[in-house]
């Protein structure tokens, strides 16, 4: 009585097999290429993306043995694709969430005074990140554009379109959550905007209906995915899903999730708070007609930093590698790195900022770049908790990097609070599991969900690992990496 999540996130799909105790019985995983056609830009092949889902599903479903009950789905966010409505081909590689290429667009709309409107509307603030301005590049500078103009093409985030290839074209939808990533959904209305939809140029024809996060909006095509017909429970975007997963159903209640990037959410219940201070009001789920919000900071480069070290540096063979490293100094002998590699995100939002290394001397070893990277994750962290506008009194964490130890007690240092890390750090598979089987009806209510959240190690804080003069080391070193671009 297994719930299939697919979870296709930046660099790869997993997908796992999830029993209604909350364990994971089987799991698949394929990766899919980045493309970087331009400096600052990445790209993905919607193709390649399909193709992975279609491996990981299938490996997973052949080592369950039985076929599941319900598909969940989560995704990458904000990341713009476009395919054709006959055919369901990509006239073009999707946009990713990471690329930077609207940076001057964000400057034009900002100077020209439509800020207000979009924070207003949809919690979100001008920035390369999201889907909407994404779009309006497509539509000036892209022929594809003219298919979603007639209306051969549709657009959407990689939820839609993963919807699409599973149900064989029968279904253009989106859940609530991912529609508030996109610069055009009114997260108090629960609809597209016109007037955001105009501001980007972007036809509302074009875009997904809006479903709930958990019910069935659809049905697999045996046909395209693996011979099975399943109901399509849930659907949220990657954060949104990891909240769920872990069992944030409570006002205050709050994760951080170490991916590609760091993405600390908390929960604010059925009112959208606002921040001012750097921070996203957000859909964190709608169940029943009715939505959870979240406050969010949003950060680009976290595990990512570990992968450069790995890939474009070779100072360790695996990402796991880079505990054993940075443990075997004590510090990162004055070394601080800002990882800016695609920009900053919360609390500082600035397209233009790049990676820097300061403090270098001819002492400094690998071994100090290691620890400054996981430094650097837990200072960003902690710049995002510092602007929350109630205290965390904990942190659960999840993504692959939480299972670093280092990590998770430099950030309970830092943060001062205990950092819980559960059993299962793949929550944001998790989270897609739990709603689609909330809506066929393998978990009864949150409650039961609640039930499978189990403690793997907390993490206390030591005063002594606050590193108060660090932080201010870092923030020096963040007003320098800014505004190079």
């Amino acid at each position: 009585m297994s719930v299939l999540a697919l979870d296709a996130g930046t660099t790869g799909v997993t997908a796992l097999a999830v029993e209604p105790d909350g364990t994971v019985s089987s799991r698949g995983y394929a990766e899919f290429p980045q493309h970087f056609p331009e400096p600052g830009w990445v790209e993905h092949d919607p193709e390649e993306i399909w193709q992975a889902l279609l491996s990981a599903a299938a490996a997973c479903v052949e080592q369950a043995g039985t076929p599941p009950v319900a598909v969940g789905i989560t995704d990458q966010r904000e990341t713009a694709v476009l395919w054709r409505r006959a055919d369901l081909s990509a006239p073009r590689r999707a946009i990713v969430w990471q690329d930077r290429r609207t940076a001057q667009m964000c400057d034009d709309l900002r100077q020209a005074g439509h800020e207000a409107l979009v924070t207003s509307v949809t919690g979100l603030r001008l920035d390369p990140y999201f889907t909407g301005t994404k779009l309006a590049w497509l539509a000036e500078n892209d022929r594809a554009w003219q298919g979603v103009q007639s209306g051969e093409t549709v657009c959407g985030t990689v939820d839609s379109y993963v919807v699409a290839r599973l149900t064989g074209g029968a279904q253009h939808v989106t859940d609530a959550s991912n529609a508030s990533r996109t610069l055009l959904y009114d997260i108090r209305t629960g609809l597209w905007s016109q007037r955001l939809a105009d501001l980007f140029g972007v036809p509302l024809s074009a875009l997904p209906a809006v479903v709930d996060s958990s019910g069935v909006c659809g049905t697999t095509d045996p046909s395209a995915f693996l011979g099975l017909e399943l109901p399509i429970g849930g659907i949220a975007g990657d954060q949104q899903a990891a909240l769920f997963g872990q069992a944030c159903f409570d006002v205050g209640q709050s994760k951080c999730t170490y991916g590609t990037g760091s993405f600390l959410l908390v929960n604010t219940g059925t009112i959208p708070e606002t921040s001012g201070r750097g921070l996203l009001t957000t859909v964190a789920w709608r169940i029943d007609g009715v939505t959870t919000y979240a406050l969010e900071g949003s950060i680009f480069v976290t595990g990512a930093a570990v992968q450069w070290l790995r890939d474009g540096l070779h100072l360790i063979p695996t990402s796991p590698d880079v505990e054993e490293l940075a443990a075997s100094v004590p510090d990162s002998g004055g070394v601080v790195f800002v990882p800016a590699l695609t920009g900053l995100g919360a609390p500082d939002w600035d397209p233009t900022a790049r990676g820097a290394i300061l403090g270098l001397t001819r002492g400094t070893t690998s071994a100090h770049l290691a620890r400054a990277t996981l430094e650097a994750i837990a200072f960003e962290v902690r710049d995002v908790a510092d602007v929350l506008p109630l205290p965390i009194t904990d942190l659960t964490v999840d993504g692959g990097a939480a299972a670093n130890d280092l990590l998770c007690s430099l950030q309970a240092g830092q943060l001062g609070v205990p950092v819980r890390r559960p059993q299962i750090l793949e929550t944001t598979g998790l989270g897609a599991a739990f709603l689609a089987g909330l809506a066929v009806g393998v978990w009864p209510d949150l409650d039961a969900l609640r039930q499978t959240w189990r403690l793997d190690r907390e993490f206390a804080p030591d005063p002594a690992a606050r590193d108060d003069g660090g932080h201010v080391r870092w923030r020096d070193a963040v007003k320098r990496a800014q505004h190079w671009a």
